[in-house]
Order: structure tokens, then sequence, then C-alpha cells
């Protein structure tokens, strides 16, 4: 179950990004625990102890964090952004039982919003099939999308100018995941992101094809619908588009989908987050 502390989307620095990422234990974990304060962290309380029950992000972290490294270790040539890709679309959203994964919040099943791409499996995450990466330089382009200043820039890096003109939009970022904005009168109004992806899969030469879920009030058209790769560490590109069909009125005026990636036993899978505003 998704713990009701846990920090939600939409992302307000950019709603064409999706946060969070993905979600990893987090409730009542077994850790190191500091001398400076006792375990129920109450003045009076003059226990001390190596190690406490505790819950929060902060646990979630750690548990990250050592899958990250675990993945380096068997992928040194993989990216930060390759490494985050992997252990994405290798995510599950099912629990124990074979049912949504739940959120406390509210009892019913926890949305992107909540979970991200889902729950981290850092087998499946060892063994991705199809990376999403991204180049340092694709990050500063993503910033001039996002309207950064020259000075802005120039903390990053002193030496590059954004592109007079440029066409990309943030949600172009190679992300593993796709966040869409439509106004609240969008009726037939169609926007298009761009991903490329990169075959680390084994076999080699394979087939992936498309199977998409989509959102409610939303169509999604992928293409092309398949992508055949011949060699390792190739990299082809696809386009999606979602069309407003028409407006889905819930408390949080969202509704929610995937695209999944297919061949053997890769399932390469981006959740999909359409908002209206």
């Amino acid at each position: 179950m998704m713990a009701a502390f846990s920090s939600r989307g939409p992302n307000l620095a950019d709603p064409e990004l999706l946060k969070p990422d993905l979600t990893a234990p987090g409730v009542n974990i077994l850790a190191a625990w500091t001398g400076i304060t006792s375990p129920s962290r109450e003045g009076s309380d003059k226990r001390r102890v190596l190690f406490n029950f505790d819950s929060g992000t902060s646990m979630a972290c750690p548990h990250v964090s050592g899958l990250a490294a675990l993945l380096i270790s068997r992928h040194k040539e993989w990216s930060p952004a390759a490494i985050k890709s992997a252990m994405m679309t290798t995510a599950y959203n099912l629990d124990n039982r074979g049912s949504p994964i739940k959120d406390v919040s509210h009892g019913g099943p926890a949305t992107p919003f909540a979970i991200g791409s889902g729950h981290v499996d850092i087998q499946k995450a060892s063994d991705p099939g199809l990376l999403y990466d991204i180049h340092p330089h694709e990050y500063l382009h993503y910033l001039c999308s996002l309207k950064y200043s020259s000075s802005q820039i120039a903390l990053f890096d002193p030496n590059f100018k954004c592109p007079k003109r440029t066409t990309m939009q943030p949600g172009d970022l190679n992300y593993p995941s796709f966040a869409v904005r439509f106004k609240s009168d969008a009726h037939n109004v169609t926007i298009t992101y761009r991903r490329t992806v990169t075959n680390v899969g084994n076999p080699p030469v394979g087939t992936y094809k498309v199977q998409v879920q989509e959102p409610k009030g939303i169509l999604v058209r992928v293409k092309p619908s398949i992508l055949s790769f011949k060699m390792h560490g190739q990299k082809l590109r696809y386009k999606v588009s979602f069309t407003a069909i028409r407006r889905i009125i819930e408390s949080d005026n969202s509704s929610f989908g995937s695209l999944t990636w297919v061949f053997g036993k890769y399932m390469v899978r981006s959740p999909i987050a359409v908002t209206w505003i």
C-alpha cells in the first residue's frame, strides 16, 4: 500500500514532467539510529539504541540509492539517466495478491501521481530491454524550453547558449514517463512528444510492439508502433500523440494510462498522466 504521507504529484515546477518517479519500501523500516536522541524522540526517554524502526521518504531513498549502486556495478557503462530508466520501466503496480497497489490516503488504486512508475524491482531493472537515456546537453536544452535565462543556464554550463530557435518542448525530454496538460475546454487538440529508446536486451535482435492503455478521454497514437532492433546499443525513435476527446470531470481533473513496448520477456512500461487545467 502507498503511504498517505508520501509526496504527491503533479510536478509544480514542470507539469510536463511526471513526478514522482517510483516508490520503494519506506514504512516501518529497521535502520541505523543516532545516539543523540531516544527511539521515541521524547526528551523524557533516556534510552539509546543502535537501530530503530522509522517511516518516511528518508527510508525509501536509501533503498533506491543502494539499488542504483547495484545496477552501476553490473552496468558500468550506463548513465544516471539510464539507471533511472531501468528502474522506472520495470517497476510493478500490483501487490502480492495481484491487485493494484492501493493508496492509503483514499483507499483506491494508487495513481502515477502517488506511485510514479510503480514499486522498484531490482531483478527486472538489471535487464530492462530498452533504456530512455539522456545526454547532459539534453538537460540544457530542456532548461531552455523552460525559459531559463542565460545567467541561470550559465550556472550549469557557462559556455552553453540556448538556440534562438528551438522546437523542443518540456515534454520532449527523453524521460521514461509522460505527463500531458490540456486546457479545460480542449477538444480534438493534439499534443505530440518524441522519445528515443536504446536497445540493451538479450537477444540483441528483436522486435518490440507497442501496447497502450489509453487514459479516459484521450486518444493515443504511437508512430511507429513497431520497433525492430538489429544490434545491441541501437537507438530508435518514436512519436506519441495525445488527442483530447473529452474532459474528465473528477476531483483532480486527471486520467491515467500507460505505454508499453513488448518483446518476449520484456515489458518496457511508461506511465501516462493527463491533466485538464
